[in-house]
């Protein structure tokens, strides 16, 4: 494995020279041939770092972790790729941690103790309270929360979720729907709550009136979006249309009403929070509005890395680009 002090005998600078230069160092005061000369080397040496003695001489591994509730989830992996390539721009690696009910022993706090990591972006659970997440994390840890429940001290970056459930009600009303039901999150969930306010804020500006029998708070599992189903089906005016407040309960809102007879769209249309490439694969494929995963995985990334070189991070909302309505075949105008 080439060394600095073959890449500085290949350029023909001093060792120092080629560690201030391959670091991106501030004081790094060499001409721009010199710096070609040694950058040129180092990729004809094929250089690596020794992220090993990088770690002990600036108490820094230049490794972050992205803890997330599901790794099965379809839309966990846009997030992912935004992180791992804002990280990449920074030269950080990303470990990926799994927390569902609450943050395993061997997941975050593990990686915290070993000293393995800088700092964490962590999308918790929608079950975990805020308090508990205090309880959790090292307090001395650079951390970011990612769309999520979090404690009121922490730095967090949001997505626009009161807009994108307003656009999937506006889509439906649009169309002619009036009897709107809406399947939401829990009521622990930081994110559930915003999506509910939207969809009431949306039916309201619509002059429509919420019933409140269509409206379940179950949670964003396919399991818990099939049993949000009886109830919708039980009242006495059915709802014409479901806006379901994340993708993967709406799959199982599409089996459920597939298993009682009731036909999408026809009979009921569907429009989920969300998009992924499982929504194109559905029966009928799902109408969804898409929000950006990718640029919140990187704007994360970015905030925490900034927490991690001394900065603050106060709330911040990914807003560009703005959540977009995917029109599929799981939405149409409502029977005469």
């Amino acid at each position: 494995m080439a060394t600095l002090s073959d890449v500085a005998t290949m350029a023909g600078v001093s060792v120092s020279a080629v560690s201030r230069v391959l670091t991106g160092a501030a004081d790094a005061r060499v001409s721009d041939a010199t710096r070609k000369r040694i950058t040129d080397a180092a990729r004809e040496l094929d250089y690596r770092p020794n992220y090993a003695a990088r770690a002990l001489k600036f108490s820094r591994t230049n490794v972050v972790a992205l803890v997330v509730p599901d790794l099965t989830n379809a839309i966990v992996s846009e997030l992912m790729r935004g992180v791992e390539d804002e990280g990449y721009d920074k030269k950080y690696m990303v470990l990926l941690a799994r927390a569902e009910s609450e943050l395993e022993e061997y997941a975050l706090p593990r990686l915290i103790k070993e000293g393995r990591i800088d700092g964490a972006l962590v999308q918790a659970a929608d079950a975990m309270e805020p308090a508990e997440l205090s309880e959790q994390i090292d307090s001395r840890l650079p951390v970011v929360y990612v769309n999520s429940n979090h404690p009121a001290d922490g730095g967090y970056v949001d997505l626009e979720d009161e807009l994108g459930t307003r656009i999937a009600t506006r889509h439906l009303i649009g169309q002619g729907h009036k009897r709107i039901a809406f399947v939401g999150g829990l009521p622990s969930s930081v994110t559930g709550r915003r999506r509910e306010q939207g969809f009431r804020d949306e039916m309201a500006s619509a002059r429509l009136p919420v019933d409140e029998r269509f409206v379940t708070s179950l949670g964003y599992e396919l399991v818990v979006g099939r049993a949000a189903v009886g109830p919708l089906l039980d009242a006495d005016a059915r709802p014409t249309a479901i806006v379901v407040a994340n993708i993967n309960a709406a799959f199982g809102v599409l089996l459920e009403l597939r298993s009682r007879g009731v036909s999408v769209p026809h009979d009921v249309s569907v429009v989920a929070i969300h998009d992924a490439w499982t929504a194109d694969n559905s029966w009928p494929p799902l109408t969804t509005v898409k929000m950006p995963r990718y640029e919140l995985g990187r704007r994360a990334m970015a905030a925490l890395y900034d927490r991690i070189h001394g900065g603050t991070v106060p709330r911040l909302v990914v807003s560009d680009p703005a959540p977009q309505l995917i029109i599929r075949e799981s939405t149409v105008a409502p029977r005469p």
